[in-house]
């Protein structure tokens, strides 16, 4: 059992990584949104629910495991918080807009701002996981604005 949490809890080896495993880690989490923007958005939701409700007594136990705190080599909660950012956003299918939603979650989970590193203070498997879905959340929030923007902008073109 041990081996197998750990397995998925490394990104399947993405984490072992000696540059970068938060990102590369982070990559698993592209193809997990689109297959989620598939969905309506209430069954996105719930999915993300349950993805989340494995992710912390999976990055718990791992932690454990590890050695204890957020360990580097584990990659599970990024991969697992990723899709957060694409949740709602129609535009989501397009590929520049994944590659900006991702630029943009790693930049926050890396950068850490206020109260991202405060909630993974948090510790065990709820704070390991929580840090991320936060910068998540945030990379949402960045992106919403950014659309509607652009929105603003296009009809002000057409006027």
């Amino acid at each position: 059992m041990e081996n197998a949490v750990l397995l998925v809890a490394t990104g399947f080896g993405l984490g072992w990584l000696p540059w970068a495993p938060g990102t590369f880690g982070s990559l698993i989490g592209l193809p997990l949104a689109w297959w989620l923007l598939g969905f309506s958005l209430g069954r996105r939701v719930a999915i993300m629910v349950v993805l989340l409700a494995v992710a912390v007594p999976l990055c718990h136990w791992a932690s454990y495991w590890m050695g204890g705190g957020d360990v580097s080599h584990i990659v599970a909660d990024e991969y697992l918080a990723f899709p957060i950012v694409m949740i709602g956003l129609a535009a989501g299918r397009r590929w520049w807009v994944m590659a900006l939603a991702f630029v943009l979650y790693r930049l926050f989970d890396i950068t850490k701002l206020p109260p991202i590193g405060h909630v993974e203070a948090i510790g065990g498997g709820l704070g390991i996981a929580l840090d991320d879905v936060v910068a998540a959340l945030f990379a949402l929030i960045v992106l919403t604005m950014i659309f509607a923007l652009r929105r603003r902008c296009q009809a002000i073109e057409t006027h």
